[in-house]
């Protein structure tokens, strides 16, 4: 019987679980592997680490017992590229291309080559599931608002990728600094420094920025491309981040008052950009009278 108070470092735990350090990252950024803060991990001043956690021994031997460890936790972690996707889903990889871009679903991973190009990722159990949910896409011709979203250049991939990257770290932390931190980690910095104006708030926001994605950049071509897929780009994903960092700076000045000077009050938000919603609607595929917008 493990202790329940036992904690292991990531890469212990990633051994314990058979997993590669990438699989492992991958499998708790899903939430297929339970952390918890590190709290101060022994540092001498009794200061946490942001962004630091550890695993407990009983989420550990839960996952061990599980029928078919390790391969089904590997199965439930796996990824693709649109090439195999496309083998999965037994249409052309152009299609699989075009239902990306449109956001049927979206990407978990990405890496960038040497030319500077961005090679997306996707879970072969989400691609599997939309293609069993959605047969009417893998034949037969486009509909047509997804024609005209694919034809005017949108392109949901990076998008989708940013939204749920901020949901999983959002939901990591009760710090409301912290939280601040991951909204603010996928704004341009002019957009930080005009909702967060005052210079100490926008130091401890560097200071708790979190690790959005370990991608090896070797040339410019290839760190500018990794540099764009972090930064949200278009008017309404831009504005609804810096709504959001606006409120939760407002919560941070109130909750911990003592870390900083509270300032104005910010506006309300709505919900997060997500891909239009014609996309999540059943009847999306007859759907031509909402189309998004590319403000």
């Amino acid at each position: 019987m493990c202790d329940a108070r036992q904690t292991f470092a990531t890469g212990r735990a990633a051994r314990e679980l058979e997993l590669r350090s990438g699989e492992f990252e991958l499998a708790v950024q899903l939430g297929e592997v339970r952390t918890t803060p590190a709290g101060t991990d022994g540092r001498p001043d009794g200061t946490e680490v942001p962004g630091r956690r550890r695993v407990p021994a009983e989420e550990i031997a839960r996952l061990q017992a599980e029928p078919g460890f390790p391969d089904a936790l590997r199965e439930r972690i796996r990824t693709v590229s649109t090439t195999e996707a496309a083998a999965l889903m037994g249409i052309g990889p152009g299609r699989v291309l075009r239902l990306t871009r449109a956001g049927c679903f979206g990407p978990v991973r990405f890496y960038v080559n040497r030319y500077g190009a961005v090679v997306w990722l996707y879970l072969a159990a989400e691609v599997t599931d939309f293609a069993d949910r959605e047969p009417g896409l893998m034949r037969g011709n486009t509909p047509t608002a997804m024609r005209m979203m694919l034809d005017s250049g949108q392109d949901w991939r990076a998008r989708q990728w940013r939204s749920r990257r901020v949901a999983q770290l959002m939901g990591q932390t009760e710090d409301p600094w912290e939280a601040a931190a991951v909204l603010a980690a996928v704004l341009p910095p002019e957009e930080v420094a005009s909702v967060a104006g005052n210079p100490v708030e926008r130091s401890l926001l560097r200071r708790l920025r979190p690790t959005l994605a370990t991608v090896i950049t070797a040339t410019p071509a290839a760190r500018e491309s990794f540099e764009r897929v972090l930064t949200a780009d278009e008017f309404d994903e831009v504005m609804w981040y810096r709504v959001n960092l606006a409120r939760a700076l407002e919560r941070a000045r109130r909750e911990e008052p003592g870390r900083l000077r509270p300032p104005a009050t910010a506006t309300s938000a709505g919900r997060p950009g997500q891909p239009p919603s014609f996309l999540n609607r059943p009847s999306w595929t007859t759907e031509t009278s909402s189309l998004p917008s590319r403000s």
